[in-house]
């Protein structure tokens, strides 16, 4: 008799108990709840929108070649050229647009600086075949060197017409009545665009007989 009791108790504690089945609602708000305890055990919070700071470039089409936009900063040992992935080639304004506002974090990271100074006004950019005239909104010639150097060089390793090597193209840089140039980047620094000497016609050193 007292076997078939405990056989009775046991049989009822293992078996499940008897509920009202929620509605659909309530099953998808439980299941919500479930996912969203599983994933904060996880360690993963959950969130609507993910923001992974600077936007992602570089995006291409397939057999695209990669367009790669190259500023110019300052780091321990002197210029350096930041290369950042775009979607297509900039311009020479596109890319003083985006040297303006200075390194991005990996930049930073590498030890790059900027020293081109915030101007009061934006700085514009026009372009032909093989040059570039930037417009400051200030006197030129008050651009201390090593800004220069940053503006020249960002400017003539943009996409300037012509298809001329950066070394070959000429930036040239005006404000307020003054011009500066043109300029040439020489790798590291930019330097005054050297003319050659025309020769005068009947110069020949020749002595009379």
């Amino acid at each position: 008799m007292t076997d078939r009791r405990l056989t009775a108790r046991r049989t009822a504690a293992c078996r499940p108990a008897v509920r009202r089945v929620p509605g659909r609602r309530a099953v998808l708000g439980a299941l919500a709840g479930v996912l969203t305890a599983a994933l904060a055990g996880c360690g993963i919070e959950s969130t609507d929108v993910i923001d992974a700071g600077e936007p992602a470039t570089g995006v291409r089409a397939p057999g695209k070649p990669t367009a790669n936009v190259q500023l110019f900063f300052y780091g321990p040992d002197g210029l350096h050229p930041a290369t950042r992935p775009a979607r297509e080639p900039l311009d020479p304004q596109a890319a003083i647009d985006l040297l303006v506002q200075g390194p991005n974090h990996a930049e930073r990271m590498r030890g790059l600086s900027s020293v081109v100074p915030k101007f009061p006004a934006p700085l514009t950019a026009s372009s032909g075949p093989g040059q570039v005239v930037i417009t400051l909104p200030v006197n030129a010639k008050l651009l201390d060197p090593a800004s220069l150097n940053q503006l020249v060089c960002t400017a003539a390793n943009a996409r300037v017409p012509g298809n001329k090597p950066p070394g070959q193209v000429t930036v040239t840089l005006v404000g307020e009545g003054v011009r500066v140039g043109p300029m040439v980047c020489g790798g590291s620094n930019a330097f005054p665009l050297v003319q050659p000497t025309p020769t005068g016609v009947g110069e020949t050193g020749g002595g009379g007989g």
